[in-house]
């Protein structure tokens, strides 16, 4: 299991991650991520509403009212076009620091 520390700074990478691919609400990306991760890692629904509402203060997503199969109402995600070029930097940003961690991991010389 994942500790919510070492995953913390990721969060929003995941979400926008997911949101990329479509709309989404609170609960179905929650399972997205449980699915995702193998049960590796769970989200914890405060932290979830906490990123996706930074994401909309920030207008890298914005929110608008749906119904569910069911007619349930629900709250629905859609990434914004500068929540892509913010998501397509940090994809750049996570790639480089993998990168050097794992020369530590591997010990490889420089």
């Amino acid at each position: 299991m994942i500790s919510a520390d070492a995953i913390r700074g990721y969060v929003d990478l995941m979400l926008l991650s997911l949101l990329r691919q479509r709309p989404s609400y609170a609960y179905e990306l929650a399972q997205q991520i449980h699915a995702v991760t193998g049960a590796e890692y769970s989200i914890k629904q405060t932290t979830l509403y906490s990123a996706v509402k930074r994401l909309e203060g920030a207008s890298l997503v914005t929110s608008y009212a749906g119904a569910s199969e069911s007619g349930k109402p629900r709250t629905y995600y859609q990434i914004t076009a500068d929540g892509l070029a913010y998501l397509e930097s940090k994809v750049a940003e996570w790639r480089d620091t993998r990168s050097v961690v794992d020369r530590f991991i591997e010990g490889v010389e420089a």
